[in-house]
């Protein structure tokens, strides 16, 4: 062997993220303004009770953030949900894990766009709803295909971005609160029960959509070969960043309702938090929106590039077309066919899909592989584990029942079209693979 082949070999990734920058990549991905954009849904479906939504939403996250810190243990470069199930369970499983991943990935940018679309018009009305759908699903499909990429030091500077509009927020409800005395001995309790509105259907119904809140946290396991004692940090950092994002998150949407009680219904729900941040001080309307525009853009530019990523990945292992799906542009170097596509279905469908019922279709596929990933770590580490610990049965347990109850919260709507698509998805993998007698993997490239 050559000596640069030899030296090429030795070359290892550094182990040098600490635990704070796991938690912080974490945070970073999440987004510290992560409910702000889904507020108003929120609170439609939950009649208020958005604090306990989130706290609820908080506890079935942190046992699953366990099992998939558990499972990058055993999985360290893989860091996926699909090839847990698969590996653990059984290929079947594995591929019905990673097609409502694709359900997920593909409805990202499509809220995204409805979004950003809403918020644009809402500061500039003379273009329609639609003009801006098709400019955002336009912009987010042009620079993906020029291969278009933000470094993390952009990542890092637009947290802190929001983490300073946060203050600001902050500060301005508490002096609207401070300001606005209430008789009501319960005013400052509603946020977290209201005896006139609260129902458990409801609550668990908000719930399923606050899960969106933590939607990212395991791609902290994909820093495994990266990180300083993994065994231990990886697991840590997950349940971390879900408390941060969470107790973060739960404060944000206090105030809120505060301000603009749940009896007061929102003239656009889509963008509730703005026009409440507005109530709060005037200038926080565009100083929120935009704020939220830039998170909301960032979030779909970089969830159509993982889309379109998942669909070369499946092209190139032959699960869909592969001279379709699995072609790189090779000026580029980026599954260019499929970035066309996921802008295409992005486009389409927010002319078709509320945002309310994005969020909904977007969690039941998410929920899916929440559940896969719970079952995987209890197969692994207790069923087959010759010493038998409760630490190894109840968190995956837990997380499973909490995934499993929201997913059976999500609207009706919602899982009627999810299960079309399922069922569509597993007819195609059973005809592809001959009742799943041949391999099919779903596995993504690596960067």
């Amino acid at each position: 062997m050559s000596e640069e082949g030899t030296a090429s070999s030795a070359l290892r990734l550094r182990r040098t993220l600490t635990l704070w920058d796991l938690i912080l990549y974490g945070v970073i991905v999440i987004q510290p303004v992560a409910p702000m954009s889904s507020f108003g849904a929120l609170s439609d479906r939950g009649h208020g009770h958005v604090v306990t939504a989130i706290l609820i939403a908080m506890v079935g996250m942190l046992f699953t953030g366990i099992s998939y810190g558990r499972m990058a243990r055993a999985y360290p470069s893989a860091g996926s949900a699909f090839t847990y199930v698969a590996q653990e369970i059984h290929p079947a499983a594995g591929y019905v894990t990673g097609w409502s991943m694709v359900m997920d990935y593909m409805l990202n940018p499509l809220i995204c766009t409805i979004w950003c679309a809403q918020q644009a018009h809402d500061f500039a009305p003379g273009l329609p709803v639609w003009g801006w759908q098709i400019f955002f699903a336009g912009i987010f499909t042009l620079l993906n295909v020029r291969g278009v990429k933000t470094s993390a030091r952009v990542n890092a500077g637009m947290a802190a971005a929001m983490s300073a509009v946060i203050v600001v927020v902050f500060v301005a409800a508490a002096r609207y609160i401070l300001g606005h005395p209430h008789n009501d001995p319960m005013f400052f309790t509603r946020p977290f029960y209201d005896p006139q509105t609260f129902t458990y259907a409801r609550l668990f119904g908000c719930t399923s959509i606050a899960v969106l809140t933590y939607i990212g946290f395991d791609g902290i396991s994909t820093l495994s070969e990266e990180a300083e004692n993994p065994r231990r940090n990886i697991m840590l950092a997950t349940v971390l960043t879900c408390v941060v994002i969470g107790l973060l998150s739960a404060l944000e949407v206090y105030v809120a309702q505060l301000i603009w009680p749940a009896s007061e219904p929102f003239q656009n729900p889509d963008t509730a938090y703005v026009f409440v941040a507005a109530r709060a001080w005037l200038p926080l309307f565009k100083i929120v929106g935009i704020t939220l525009i830039v998170a909301n853009f960032g979030s779909g530019l970089g969830a159509q590039l993982g889309a379109a990523r998942l669909l070369y990945g499946m092209g190139r292992s032959n699960a869909l077309p592969k001279s379709f799906f699995g072609a790189v542009d090779p000026k580029h170097h980026i599954p260019r066919n499929s970035v066309l596509f996921v802008g295409a279905i992005a486009l389409v469908g927010s002319f078709f899909l509320t945002y309310e019922r994005g969020l909904n279709l977007l969690n039941f596929g998410a929920l899916i592989a929440f559940m896969g990933v719970n079952v995987a770590a209890l197969l692994r580490y207790y069923v087959r584990n010759p010493e038998k610990q409760l630490g190894n049965l109840i968190p995956p347990i837990l997380g499973f029942l909490i995934c499993f109850g929201l997913w059976l919260s999500l609207d009706h709507m919602a899982q009627i079209i999810g299960a079309i698509w399922m069922i569509a998805g597993i007819a195609f993998g059973v005809w592809k693979t001959r009742g799943f007698r041949e391999q099919l993997s779903f596995e993504v490239p690596a960067e």
